[in-house]
Parts: C-alpha cells; structure tokens; sequence
C-alpha cells in the first residue's frame, strides 16, 4: 500500500484468509438477523422496520461482493430452513418479504464490487453507494409484494417502500459519516506501519 492509501474493502486491509473469510462470512449473517429483531409494526404492512438494510448494506460494503452476498445467501437459506432469525424472531418462507431479502443478496454483491472499486472513500460517494443499495432491495422487496400479496404496485409502494425512506435516509447519512472516517484512520494506521 503507497501514501498511505488502502485499497479494496476494509475487511481485506489486514490480509484474506479461508478460515477469516468463511468467519466474516458467518457473521454478516448473523449480524443482518441480529438487526432483524429490531422489528417495528408498520400499520397496514407486512414489512416491519428493522436494521436489517443496514447491516446488509454495511456487509457488502465492509466484506465486498462475494462475502458480503454469501452472507446475505445464508441468512436467507438459513432462515427458510428454520432459523429463527428473520424479522421478530420469524422463519420459514416469508410469503410476503421474500422479495426483500432476494434484493439483500444482489444489493449486497453490488454494493460490494462498488466498495472495492473506492466508492465508500468520500461521503458524497458513500451517500451514492447506499442509496444504490437500497434501490436493489426495493426493485426486488416492492413488485414481490404485489405479487404475493395480490396488491396493485401503488398499493405495494405505499406499504412496502414509503414508511421506510425516511429511515433510509437516516441510515445513509450515518454511513457517510462513519464510512469514510474509517478509511482516514485506516489510511493512517497503514501509513505508520508502512514507515516501520
């Protein structure tokens, strides 16, 4: 690493190895169903708010696409086969989200691929990456909706994507603030050791 610049995603900084990866792996998902039980009744929907976006988000950005969607896959394979850990302690086929958390896995890989290129480095790209992020989950999570739950796709936007923008919005301003604040130091901390 030159001037002090760290490439990649920010769980590569310190080297790669099987053993780290399948752990990082393992823990994203167990992050994102971790913040799934932070679960609160929307009235007239079935999709609660939760943190899981933005761990899911955080996941691919800090992991990268692989392990961030790996991730992602196995909360979602997890939770179908039992786990009890999608929103409010749920598992089994989530009928009516499922769409959501097929969109956690593609945001993921992308979002992560975008990290890895530098788009986590600055507060303006970071605010871009999120906001990208969230776009997939909902180009997937809304027409789902509709289609499992018989709703016209106004009827879907207004329950499946309007309550939580403003959510989102807190949560990508949290994310430019603390995501590039991090490459500083981990810039800085790569510096100290390169000059060792």
């Amino acid at each position: 690493m030159t001037h002090g610049r760290a490439t990649g995603v920010m769980a590569d900084v310190w080297g790669r190895s099987a053993v780290r990866d399948v752990i990082l792996t393992l823990g994203a998902a167990g992050a994102v169903g971790l913040a799934a039980q932070i679960a609160v009744p929307v009235p007239g929907s079935p999709v609660p708010i939760t943190g899981q976006t933005f761990a899911v988000l955080l996941a691919g950005v800090t992991l990268g696409a692989t392990r961030g969607a790996a991730g992602m896959l196995i909360y979602m394979v997890a939770g179908v086969l039992g786990v009890p850990w999608f929103a409010a302690g749920a598992s089994g086929w989530p009928t009516a989200t499922a769409g959501y958390l097929i969109g956690f896995v593609v945001a993921a890989a992308l979002i992560g691929q975008l990290a890895a290129l530098g788009a986590d480095r600055s507060p303006a790209r970071t605010i871009g990456l999120m906001a990208a992020g969230n776009v997939l989950i909902y180009l997937f999570g809304v027409p789902w909706l509709a289609f499992s739950t018989g709703m016209d796709m106004t009827s879907a936007i207004t329950t499946g994507l309007a309550p939580y923008l403003v959510g989102d919005v807190l949560k990508t301003a949290l994310a430019a603030a603390l995501l590039p604040g991090a490459w500083v130091l981990i810039g800085r901390r790569t510096t100290e050791e390169t000059e060792r």
